[in-house]
């Protein structure tokens, strides 16, 4: 992370999206578009984008991020809930708006790995 950074200043200005990408049901993203090669978002959450920007701004403060840095914003951000791993991708480096994903157990970050 760039020297200085403040990850409540930037936590607090980040914001969920979400992409229909990685939806297979219509969902506060719209209607579902799933890529081939996208891993699905579980339903549980296509209704809430609050609680995955919860997720996404205590991921940043806890400093689960991952480089480059976009301007104010990491390119990655890492969550983990109920024994999944979600990966924030930032969309809107000007926003601070993130799409999110969840992971295989193989593509999981090493800090996340511990305790599995």
């Amino acid at each position: 992370m760039p020297p200085g950074a403040d990850l409540d200043a930037v936590a607090a200005r980040a914001t969920f999206v979400g992409s229909p990408e990685h939806k297979d049901t219509p969902s506060f993203a719209g209607p579902p578009r799933p890529r081939g090669d996208a891993s699905i978002c579980p339903r549980t959450y296509k209704d809430d984008p609050d609680l995955i920007t919860c997720w996404l701004r205590a991921a940043i403060r806890d400093g689960s991020t991952g480089s480059p840095w976009e301007g104010d914003f990491p390119r990655y951000v890492w969550h983990k809930e109920n024994g999944t791993v979600f990966e924030g991708r930032l969309v809107n480096s000007g926003n601070g708006t993130y799409k999110g994903y969840p992971l295989n157990d193989d593509e999981w970050p090493p800090h996340l790995r511990e305790g599995t």
